[in-house]
């Protein structure tokens, strides 16, 4: 059977400690499988955002609240910016 995949070199700095303890854990049996899953959950992550992310857009534009105006939204970002500034936040 053909690899599908290539040998790599990771630098983990700080979390060889983390990848070493899920070794010893007996969790793992190679620091492969501990990067595969790495990825996965990673992946999943992502993807978990990606809905968000689109779930956040369809309820805007389906919100029936007026638009507001580009010039209008950063007039008011403008001004509270001045605002903060005068009092030192």
């Amino acid at each position: 059977m053909a690899r599908t995949s290539k040998p790599i070199t990771v630098t983990l700095g700080s979390q060889q400690k983390s990848l070493d303890a899920r070794l010893e854990s007996g969790a793992y049996s190679s620091a492969s499988e501990v990067l595969r899953a790495a990825l996965r959950a990673l992946d999943r992550e992502e993807e978990a955002l990606n809905e968000i992310m689109r779930e956040k857009i369809r309820e805007a534009i389906d919100d029936p609240a007026p638009d507001i105006n580009a010039d209008v939204a950063f007039a008011r970002i403008e001004r509270l910016h001045a605002e903060r500034m005068k009092s030192g936040q």
